[in-house]
């Protein structure tokens, strides 16, 4: 069950900062080197991928996105703020704390004897612990 909400955390993370985008450029790139290297050599294909003149609907798309997402922002589902003489300024506002003290107990006292009783009754190991030769 850990293992299973830390790939969650991971999933939400990696979504929430854009790796989606990365992945799907990465699957485009893949797929213009492999077109491209069935006509020409390996090193000219990776030169044409990686050309910024030479982008495929995947790239394309991608770049579009990418820049779109970036400039919303999480502020695109505030609401817009009236415009004030502070505007840019930071302002804390903070409530006062209410501060609830319950009366507490003294912790139990717990006799050492119980914990040690035990330890001093147990008898010797029938044998003695194998030595390193």
């Amino acid at each position: 069950m850990r293992r299973f909400s830390s790939l969650l955390v991971l999933c939400a993370w990696l979504l929430a900062s854009g790796a989606h985008w990365d992945l799907a450029q990465g699957f485009g790139w893949a797929r213009m080197v492999v077109s491209y290297s069935r006509t020409m050599p390996l090193e000219d294909a990776l030169r044409l991928t990686f050309s910024p003149e030479n982008l495929c609907g995947v790239c394309e798309f991608v770049a579009e996105n990418k820049t779109r997402s970036s400039a919303e922002g999480f502020a695109s589902n505030a609401p817009a703020a009236p415009e004030s003489p502070e505007k840019g300024k930071l302002v804390l506002a903070t409530a006062p704390e209410h501060l609830f003290v319950f009366g507490s107990a003294t912790a139990p006292s717990w006799p050492a004897e119980l914990f040690l009783a035990d330890a001093c009754a147990r008898p010797a190991p029938p044998t003695e612990p194998p030595r390193a030769v």
